[in-house]
């Protein structure tokens, strides 16, 4: 089991100017390849927040996404502020600069070059068709925050981040929860590598509750949905 944490960063999404997509893009990416989501934070281009926040999460997770930052304004503080976290000097990768050298021939001025600018140490993965590379520094992998190219990039990545995919079951009963919460805390309790969600659904007529049950562990999860349904007078969903 693998874990990780996203950061998100702009002020543009902490202003409500732009809605962030990353969030959810990768929250359903990192469920179905089995890596477990253990932080999501929004932070603003405050290169000591950033850096804070990137020191700590990448002591506590296997694994961690930062996205927005990386492009050639003076707002893109994403890369040093990694670089700060580390505390290590921030230098240009020549194959990022030959990259964007051909790319933009006369135009590549030092505003552009501030893209091939990356934290000493920090790796290139060419997985994929990517025109240009993913910056991962130790375990931090630095994505951009436009959501066509974080998608893409994740995407050419996403194998380095298998796991043991999450099994789901869905139950839905019509008794209130305050009745089936006894029934609930004895399968958590026999049942304890399986996580039990219970969600009351009111826009629904009549009103329902849907109770969900996730584990790694196929047997166990068919063991203990089959007592919560006799339990709650439940019925699975297909």
């Amino acid at each position: 089991m693998s874990t990780a944490a996203v950061i998100i960063i702009g002020n543009e999404i902490l202003s409500g100017k732009f809605s962030d997509e990353n969030a959810p893009f990768l929250i359903a990416r990192l469920r179905a390849l089995g890596c477990d989501l253990g932080r999501i934070v929004v932070i603003p281009d405050d290169p000591q927040t950033i850096a804070h926040e990137v020191r700590a999460c990448s002591a506590q997770f296997d694994h961690v996404f930062t996205t927005g930052g990386v492009g050639p304004t003076h707002d893109d503080v994403t890369i040093p502020s990694i670089a700060l976290a580390f505390d290590v000097p921030v230098v240009r990768h020549p194959a990022l600069e030959a990259i964007l050298r051909r790319k933009l021939g006369d135009a590549c001025n030092d505003a552009a070059l501030r893209m091939a600018e990356v934290p000493d140490g920090a790796e290139l993965w060419w997985d994929g068709e990517v025109r240009f590379p993913l910056v991962v520094m130790r375990n931090v992998a630095i994505f951009p925050g436009v959501p066509a190219l974080l998608r893409l990039k994740f995407d050419a990545v996403a194998h380095r981040y298998q796991g043991v995919p999450i099994l789901t079951a869905r139950v839905w009963t019509l008794r209130t929860e305050p009745e089936i919460a006894d029934a609930l805390t004895d399968a958590a309790r026999d049942w304890p590598g399986v996580a039990i969600g219970s969600y009351p659904r009111f826009e629904l007529t009549p009103h329902k509750v849907l109770l969900t049950l996730e584990s790694r562990d196929a047997e166990a999860l068919d063991q203990c949905t089959q007592r919560v349904i006799e339990q709650v007078d439940g019925s699975r969903e297909a």
